[in-house]
């Protein structure tokens, strides 16, 4: 079975995570979930509530479910792994400092393989180096990631540029990872 990399940490996202855990396996994918180290991480859910008599303008986190990484970065081949996804939350704000992750990052833009990423995933593809040029969409928060490593912000629920997929938020699920698993198959067939 194709294996694909999910990298993630204390705060990931929970839907941004959990949507490709479940969904990937369906067409006969293998996610592998990986960490700074194997363990089990605090994923947080991330919303704005819809009560308009609690203002909030920025996105309220909470704890939520947790997330197991079967494997911490060091020990990751990437030449195991058919594709990438990253995914958000606020665990990519301090991932894109960690040099084995960005690594990785950098082996499946050179290799030209499967990447997709949904929100603050951008991050840690910025920080690897691996917008320049590259159109991509991502929360608008953090459009700076992609414009200010060389790449162009396109505020879509979907936005293909090669072998990178990119969503805005899990809003998005529907949108970017269908053709993301799209992408595995015809990889996958190769």
């Amino acid at each position: 079975m194709a294996k694909i990399l999910l990298p993630i940490g204390d705060g990931t996202e929970v839907l941004d995570t959990f949507y490709p855990i479940f969904r990937l396996p369906e067409d006969g994918f293998e996610v592998v979930v990986a960490g700074p180290e194997a363990r089990t991480y605090h994923g947080v859910m991330h919303e704005i509530p819809p009560d308009g008599a609690i203002p909030w303008d920025i996105t309220r986190e909470q704890p939520a479910y947790h997330v197991k990484a079967a494997v911490g970065f060091k020990e990751v081949n990437p030449d195991d792994y058919l594709g990438l996804f990253l995914s958000g939350g606020r665990a990519p704000e301090y991932l894109r400092y960690n040099e084995d992750l960005l690594r990785l990052t950098r082996h499946f833009f050179e290799k030209n393989k499967p990447v997709a990423m949904v929100c603050h995933g951008v991050e840690i593809a910025a920080a690897a180096g691996c917008l320049k040029g590259r159109r991509c969409t991502t929360v608008a928060k953090c459009a700076l990631d992609i414009t200010s490593f060389g790449g162009t912000y396109v505020n879509e629920r979907c936005v293909i540029d090669g072998n990178l997929v990119s969503g805005r938020t899990w809003h998005d699920n529907p949108y970017f990872v269908r053709p993301f698993v799209e992408m595995l198959i015809r990889a996958r067939g190769k």
